[in-house]
């Protein structure tokens, strides 16, 4: 009697241990990219994205808690089950999806370039410029980090490109003349800014990439719940809330403010 007494206790401690869990949405993002992904003041995971992740969670009725995890590590997070869901400004790319499945996308990152500002007087360089005119010249020294954007655009293009270990290496370069162009997303706007006598952007949009949530390969139901929530994101009000929450934020980001969350989650 006593150690059916004691199997009962343990089984219902096991499914309410179980029930928490499917309870809570452990979500991953790299807390260090303010105001999409960040912290506030107090230490508390706080952005645009993390506005996104709390909305998912009210939507699938589960509790939501943001795991902080280094951008490189997200994926294998996922894979080992410590998180459910990565949602954190990462680009649905084919190299990527044969490890997870991705969400259709709920934002979309534009692809500029930081250049160096005696560079772009020389070649006329201005947003006007097309994509085509922009790489079409031959002598350009690009720069990037091993595994980047940075290096795989212009390498589509035919260019040969010193590659880094750091953003700041490749920044000093640009900023000192020792290479021309880095091809990047919005935290190229800070670069510029800190650099301003020397380097300007290239707003023109070379890419747009797309920006879905992952989820571990095979788990459609989630994925299929995702889906209908981005799909909801606008006549629910968020993309209105995400604006009004984050509008300011974002133009001081890129120190423009005239930008706005619109410019992220529309295509073009």
């Amino acid at each position: 009697m006593k150690k059916n007494i004691i199997l009962l206790v343990l089984l219902s401690l096991v499914l309410v241990g179980c029930s928490g869990q499917d309870d809570t949405l452990k979500v991953g993002m790299d807390l260090r990219f303010y105001p999409f992904t960040g912290m506030d003041e107090a230490g508390q995971a706080s952005g645009v994205e993390v506005d996104i992740a709390k909305a998912l969670g009210e939507y699938l009725g589960k509790e939501v808690e943001i795991v902080n995890t280094e951008f490189p590590m997200l994926i294998p997070a996922l894979q080992s089950g410590e998180i459910d869901l990565i949602l954190g400004s990462m680009s649905i790319t084919e190299e990527r999806e044969k490890t997870v499945d991705f969400s259709k996308p709920y934002m979309y990152d534009k692809i500029v370039a930081l250049v160096n500002k005696d560079y772009a007087e020389a070649n006329h360089v201005t947003d006007e410029m097309s994509v085509e005119d922009f790489f079409g010249v031959a002598s350009a020294r690009y720069i990037g980090i091993t595994g980047s954007i940075a290096v795989s655009i212009p390498q589509s293009y035919g260019f040969e490109v010193i590659e880094v270990t750091s953003d700041a290496v490749a920044e000093r370069e640009i900023a000192g003349g020792g290479a021309d162009i880095l091809v990047g997303a919005y935290t190229l706007y800070g670069m510029q800014n800190t650099n301003k006598d020397t380097t300007l952007m290239y707003k023109n949009a070379i890419e747009v990439s797309p920006i879905g949530m992952a989820v571990k390969s095979g788990n459609e139901d989630l994925l299929k719940d995702i889906n209908a929530f981005i799909d909801q994101m606008a006549s629910s009000g968020l993309n209105e809330q995400l604006g009004i929450n984050w509008n300011e934020e974002i133009g001081k980001k890129l120190f423009d403010d005239t930008m706005t969350i619109d410019y992220y989650l529309n295509i073009r």
